[in-house]
């Protein structure tokens, strides 16, 4: 960046048609990251836009599960050289998970996981689309210094719960993001709170106003909470996520208007990324 020019690099061929590269991120795992990944996609195809799923998750990939494509699915290849995506659910998804056995454990150094990331990613026929959702796996590692590098992302949604350690890893992947000059489009708190299925209670079992917090103090959008709610966790591990099996739900509803202001909040970056830079001086 000491030159002057951008960090942001042109995009591959595979991907000159993606206007919108949303990176879903978190910075621990076990936050319901993927979750909201596939439900903000599914949510913004059944809104009328063409959306595209990248499974980014190396070591854990879930999207294949989560989507109900049946074991055994692989991408159709084209002239020995680029990969279809596999369309389901209204939108076009591909995984490593989509690449290799379900039961085989991804052994692999750091230089390997971003070569494969890279490679899937670019060697996808994505085609022409509204937004490409990237599911990244958790933390601050490789990857996601990798992606910032190759890949022009439009911006990122940080996934945390309202657990105090949790919310310490979402300021550090904010810091990552900004440190590379990808925009925080907001944060998805999920597990946010739980509603007893028998008496109707409502309890904060993670604790209360975390993600408020965080959004205050980065001046960043909170895009919306999500609950606890084991219905969220069934349905995505029967291939059948909330927005796409019940999307008039509660839940999916919430889905939904995340949705709406991540698109809101990219129009607003694309607006301050298109305004001139001009600087007034004495001579």
């Amino acid at each position: 960046m000491s030159n002057g020019q951008s960090i942001h690099p042109k995009p591959s061929s595979n991907l000159s048609q993606v206007k919108n590269i949303v990176v879903v991120a978190s910075g621990k795992g076990g936050v319901g990251k993927s979750t909201t990944a596939v439900n903000l996609a599914l949510a913004m195809a059944k809104q009328g836009h063409k959306v595209g799923l990248f499974d980014a998750d190396i070591y854990g990939p879930s999207q294949p599960m989560m989507l109900g494509i049946a074991p055994g699915t692989r991408p159709e290849i084209i002239d020995g050289k680029v990969m279809k995506p596999v369309e389901v659910h209204g939108i076009k998804c591909n995984s490593v998970g989509l690449l290799v056995d379900e039961n085989q454990a991804m052994v692999w150094r750091g230089p390997m996981v971003v070569g494969a990331f890279n490679q899937i990613l670019n060697d996808t026929q994505w085609g022409d689309l509204d937004f490409l959702i990237v599911d990244m796996p958790p933390g601050t590692g490789d990857i996601q210094l990798s992606l910032s590098q190759s890949v022009p992302v439009s911006g990122a949604v940080i996934v945390t719960t309202p657990q105090d350690v949790a919310l310490l890893d979402a300021k550090r992947g904010i810091e990552m993001f900004r440190k590379v000059e990808i925009p925080i489009l907001g944060i998805v708190e999920n597990m946010s709170i739980h509603v007893c299925s028998e008496c109707g209670h409502s309890e904060h079992i993670f604790g209360d106003g975390g993600a408020n917090r965080i959004a205050q103090n980065y001046d960043v959008p909170l895009l919306g909470h999500l609950p606890l709610d084991v219905k969220i966790r069934e349905q995505c591990d029967e291939g059948k996520p909330a927005v796409a099996s019940d999307p008039n739900s509660k839940v999916s509803e919430i889905y939904f208007e995340i949705a709406t202001k991540v698109a809101e909040q990219l129009a607003v970056v694309s607006t301050a990324k298109a305004m001139p830079n001009i600087s007034i001086s004495d001579d």
